[in-house]
């Protein structure tokens, strides 16, 4: 196992690229599907559509398995990948994500074999795209990591009125009229993502965050060519709850081009975001912002420990 920057950001690309797609199938499902039953639409384009769709959210499901499961950053063993609600890290959250990739598992199935099952059998299976939907929405609000960015907060807010839009339009037409169906898409496009930066983000940390001196365990990895390469920081301090470390920089010949610095507290989720300021040759400085606005300087050295696989060191934060 490994913790390269590749990973790590192939991991949270693929999962926010599966719901992105999962998202538009369901979308395209509930517009094309009542068009098809009007035969104003060619069925097979309806079937096409899902289960080229369907294959393209399957393959970005699996990347997104198999980079957490290569990423020793944060390591899952083989049961809490395939067992929802057994993972140390949020487990009811993460928990949900693995469900919807099981019963997406399961309706794949249900569609290879659709020919030899009932019909009726089928339609009510196929319901399931809506139950997976919902656990996917949950999921990447309460699991993702960037899931407290306002760019991922627009995303759902968009993506959650689409198809709540679309459900209205298509199950209660008869009954919603067209202005309230909008309404009701135009108030989850703004009410959401102020919920997820605002009330969903925060949560107080479980300990004291404003003074942090803790051993630090980890490892130093560089990826690149002599004019650029990506050199990453990952550790944890351990305390009753864990601090996981992370820093990203873009390096180029005596420059930074580009930092990233992220520390959360475990089991509370708390996140706090900010940059590296100043890098030295086994340490590195910078700030980063609690949910609550509250700033925090961190320092951090290490030294390479007996094995030479990993760093031992010392994190501290201040206010």
């Amino acid at each position: 196992m490994s913790s390269s920057p590749a990973i790590w950001y192939a991991a949270r690309a693929s999962g926010v690229a599966a719901y992105v797609v999962l998202s538009l199938v369901v979308s395209l499902g509930l517009t094309l599907g009542g068009k098809a039953q009007n035969r104003r639409w060619p069925r097979f384009s309806v079937e096409d559509i899902h289960r080229f769709g369907g294959l393209l959210v399957g393959s970005l499901i699996g990347i997104h398995v198999l980079t957490i499961a290569a990423d020793s950053f944060l390591p899952f063993s083989l049961t809490q990948l395939l067992v929802p609600f057994t993972s140390n890290y949020r487990p009811v959250w993460t928990g949900l994500g693995i469900a919807a990739a099981e019963l997406l598992l399961a309706l794949a199935i249900t569609n290879h074999y659709r020919r030899r099952l009932p019909y009726r059998f089928w339609r009510t299976a196929h319901y399931l795209n809506f139950a997976i939907w919902t656990l996917a929405s949950v999921h990447g609000l309460m699991s993702g990591t960037d899931r407290g960015a306002a760019w991922l907060a627009i995303l759902y807010g968009v993506s959650v009125a689409l198809v709540l839009v679309l459900l209205l339009w298509r199950f209660g037409g008869h009954v919603l009229r067209a202005p309230r169906v909008a309404a009701a898409g135009a108030v989850t496009v703004v009410a959401l993502p102020l919920l997820i930066v605002g009330p969903l983000r925060h949560s107080p940390p479980v300990w004291d965050a404003a003074h942090v001196d803790e051993n630090l365990t980890g490892s130093v990895i560089r990826n690149g060519t002599q004019l650029q390469q990506i050199v990453s920081f990952v550790g944890q301090a351990q305390r009753p709850q864990k601090l996981l470390v992370r820093a990203d920089l873009l390096v180029a010949p005596q420059t930074l081009e580009s930092t990233s610095l992220q520390l959360e507290y475990l089991p509370s989720g708390d996140v706090c975001r900010g940059r590296v300021t100043n890098v030295g040759g086994t340490s590195f400085s910078g700030t980063c912002l609690l949910p609550n606005g509250h700033e925090r300087a961190i320092h951090a050295s290490w030294v390479p420990n007996e094995g030479g696989t990993g760093v031992v060191g010392q994190i501290q934060l201040r206010k």
